[in-house]
């Protein structure tokens, strides 16, 4: 088996919306496609990628130094012990070759792009669904057959009033989640009150509605939201502050009772044993996001879960951000606690397969070889447009 030929492009993702940090006005991400000289069932075996949203693209690592090194590998080296399937440790140590440690930044989502190609290849050589094949590789040998699923948005939008945030919350529960997420920190704490209140006007209890401030906030400001979240009983409060902000993200534990969530900006295992050394994290509570694209792929998203389990946590308190099928298998494959989802948002990125609709908060795994990106018509134009 060998790689035969590699694809990457740069695609536009833009949108007027915001969060509390960022405008997506400008946002793309990489698209990439590995081909193979492996056929099964008269098809050939291609694997696709992709970044999660909220990391630009990242063509230019990706070009000049990481798959330069998968490209000039000798095949052998790639391939696991039976010789008939990649080894994504073995891939993932090549394009990691001559890295120093730390400093995570980008380069993490560029391997990440080429890790779920990678995975993709895997599972469709081994003719199986990858939360399957991650089940039996990683699990206890099976997959969950649904994955709760809730429906990220309430973006600040010009022109978006309460009203407008309302019908979008009606919007995602008609198609059946029962659960939302909305945005905070872009405005102050009595303006994004009402906001609040008006989404929980639909979305009826307080733990169907998530609230994310994308790390807007300094330590006073993260605790005035606190004590005006508290109330209201959310289902978990993200990212009050900087990702790397431990004694914030401790503090903040310490003071509000509720569930909180972070961890979509952490790109390292080494990153999540220090929040789970000094960010005061409550394994019977609180949420883990990290994203298993933008942390370097599923190779090291393994290693993260390794540094949960020492420390007594349950992987089902990972719920991962980044909306796709790809975290979708691995939530399902690895039993995690749920998985994040864009319906209207980022498209085609977000959301999951055509022929698995949401139901009463879940979506099912389609039965398909590999992430089952090609159960996704819209997205497959994307790279066949592209690549």
């Amino acid at each position: 088996m060998r790689i035969t030929d590699i694809k990457e492009a740069r695609v536009s993702i833009a949108s007027d919306i915001a969060n509390a940090y960022i405008s997506f006005a400008k946002m793309d991400v990489s698209i990439l496609a590995i081909y193979t000289d492996v056929k099964v069932d008269g098809r050939q075996v291609v694997g696709y990628g992709f970044n999660s949203n909220g990391r630009y693209a990242q063509s230019g690592l990706l070009r000049e130094r990481f798959l330069p090194r998968l490209q000039e590998a000798d095949s052998a080296s790639l391939l696991d012990e039976s010789g008939r399937n990649l080894d994504p440790f073995k891939v993932w140590a090549t394009v990691m070759a001559n890295e120093k440690p730390g400093g995570h930044g980008e380069r993490s989502v560029a391997v990440g792009v080429i890790d779920m190609a990678i995975w993709d290849i895997v599972a469709k050589v081994e003719n199986k669904p990858l939360a399957q094949l991650l089940a039996e590789r990683f699990g206890d040998g099976e997959a969950d057959r649904r994955v709760s699923v809730y429906a990220a948005g309430g973006y600040y939008h010009p022109g978006k009033e309460i009203r407008g945030l309302q019908e979008e919350m009606r919007d995602y529960l008609a198609m059946g989640y029962v659960a939302t997420k909305m945005k905070i920190g872009g405005v102050p704490l009595e303006e994004d009150l009402p906001r609040v209140e008006a989404a929980l006007d639909v979305v009826g209890d307080a733990s169907r509605l998530a609230v994310d401030a994308n790390g807007r906030f300094d330590m006073q400001t993260a605790l005035q939201f606190a004590d005006g979240l508290a109330p209201y009983g959310v289902r978990w409060y993200e990212e009050a502050g900087d990702p790397l902000d431990y004694a914030l993200q401790r503090q903040l534990c310490e003071h509000y009772a509720g569930p909180t969530a972070t961890g979509e900006n952490l790109f390292s295992h080494q990153d999540v044993r220090n929040l789970l050394r000094h960010g005061g994290m409550r394994p019977d509570r609180d949420i883990l996001q990290m994203d298993p694209v933008l942390s370097y792929g599923l190779v090291e998203y393994l290693r993260m879960l390794d540094e949960l389990r020492i420390r007594g946590w349950s992987t089902r308190q990972c719920i991962p951000h980044g909306g796709h099928q790809f975290a979708l298998n691995i939530a399902a494959g690895l039993k995690l606690g749920g998985n994040e989802s864009y319906p209207r948002v980022f498209a085609p990125f977000g959301g999951f397969a055509d022929s698995t609709p949401v139901e009463e908060g879940f979506v099912a795994i389609p039965d398909m070889p590999g992430i089952g990106f090609e159960d996704k018509a819209e997205l497959m134009k994307i790279f066949h447009a592209h690549l």
